[in-house]
């Protein structure tokens, strides 16, 4: 069994509602992301992969495009713009994709937050 992992940056603007109210969370703010998306699975018999990088590579890329340099507000099927709710949009994006997709994982480096999403 190997898992397989890519990773793509994007930067998105977004309001947040809370449950304790501050003036900055109402105001439009942006944050740099990472995202890594992670395959499991055999190596298939005849090619030796578990996916073929190009389709991995395609299949994150159009998850950035949807993403980067958006206000993330405006993303309809999204939900408020948490760090779950990107994980689970991107879990959505390239699932039917990525056979043997495992898990997905969201970063903000700057401030030290993850989120990790698993499907299901």
């Amino acid at each position: 069994m190997f898992e397989l992992s890519k990773q793509f940056r994007f930067d998105a603007a977004h309001t947040l509602q809370r449950e304790i109210e501050t003036e900055s969370s109402r105001r439009i703010h942006g944050h740099s992301y990472r995202a890594e998306v992670v395959v499991r699975g055999a190596p298939d018999p005849i090619t030796g992969m578990i996916i073929d990088l190009g389709i991995f590579e395609r299949a994150l890329q159009e998850a950035r495009e949807g993403l980067d340099h958006r206000f993330l507000d405006e993303l309809n099927d999204l939900g408020p713009a948490t760090m779950e709710n990107l994980a689970a949009w991107v879990w959505r994006k390239v699932e039917p994709v990525c056979k043997g997709l495992c898990r997905v994982v969201i970063y903000r480096d700057a401030s030290g937050d993850t989120c990790t999403y698993f499907g299901g």
